[in-house]
């Protein structure tokens, strides 16, 4: 059966979520830990035609460029999630981006929709979002919100952008269910990334990868350790599992190492991945990036 829209994770926490403390045993020890990472001027290199370059900035924000454009996705460089300490520098400061033609946000929680990040990139370009998040962008300074609903495409210029369902919940507070989440499929010059937003592994990804021709699937592979105990992000397995469903080329991990959303150790959602991905023969497609270091592709 076709999925039409996104599926919402249970709110209500797992019985047992309160044998493990969150607060004592992740969130204050991680104020005492220093920031890792540096910044640099980034050396972006100049884009051939049919070439996508690809910078991770750190957990799901990333700048792509083609030749004609960029776009960022989920940009975020704040150092803290409001009491959540980044623990990864970004890899270069926000004034070395180059001129952003189109901003994608995934869903409206505050590690992907970042109000103060998104108010120094708006320079009067296109915004894209999922329905229902539109009003949390408005006033930043974007000349246009682009609200998608599932599988609807909106083009920009040289790229159509795709929403797509997945399975996460969008309220950015508790009263504000409405909100819409979902994944970008980003189309230009016969090339094809799709970024999955966030997402627990669900049935969904097949026929994703069965409606388009995903080349590089940047996909979540942190959190899966939630502090509630809820099922709401993927965890390195399956994250495999989805790559091998959407018959994508390459897999490029992320939210992971960046803020510590759950219990699991910050080394070891890429352990998992490499290893998973050696069971299934596929390490060759994985791509673990470095944050601030582009790749062209």
């Amino acid at each position: 059966m076709p999925i039409k829209r996104s599926t919402r994770v249970r709110l209500r926490p797992r019985p047992d979520w309160h044998k493990r403390n969150f607060l004592t045993s992740v969130l204050i020890p991680s104020l005492f830990i220093k920031r890792a990472g540096g910044y640099a001027p980034p050396q972006f290199p100049k884009i051939r035609e049919g070439e996508i370059c690809i910078t991770w900035i750190g957990h799901a924000s990333f700048l792509l460029q083609t030749h004609e454009v960029n776009v960022l996705i989920d940009p975020i460089w704040s150092k803290w999630l409001k009491v959540i300490k980044r623990l990864k520098q970004p890899g270069f400061e926000i004034h070395h981006l180059p001129s952003i033609d189109f901003v994608l946000v995934t869903h409206a929680h505050f590690d992907h929709l970042d109000r103060r990040t998104l108010r120094r990139v708006a320079a009067d370009q296109p915004i894209v979002v999922p329905m229902g998040v539109g009003n949390l962008v408005h006033d930043l300074g974007f000349r246009i919100v682009h609200e998608l609903d599932y599988w609807q495409t909106v083009q920009l210029g040289p790229l159509k952008i795709s929403l797509t369902p997945c399975h996460h919940w969008g309220a950015r507070f508790l009263a504000d269910l409405h909100r819409d989440f979902g994944g970008f499929v980003i189309a230009s010059n016969g090339r094809t990334i799709f970024h999955c937003g966030d997402t627990a592994y669900f049935p969904g990804f097949k026929e994703i990868g069965e409606r388009f021709n995903i080349e590089v699937a940047l996909l979540p592979i942190g959190a899966y350790e939630a502090p509630t105990g809820r099922e709401v992000h993927m965890n390195p397995e399956e994250a495999v599992t989805a790559f091998l469903e959407l018959r994508a080329k390459t897999l490029i991990p992320m939210h992971y190492g960046t803020f510590r959303l759950g219990f699991e150790p910050l080394h070891e959602p890429p352990q998992r991945l490499l290893a998973s991905a050696r069971v299934h023969g596929i390490e060759e497609n994985v791509l673990v990036m470095t944050e601030g270091r582009p790749v062209v592709l």
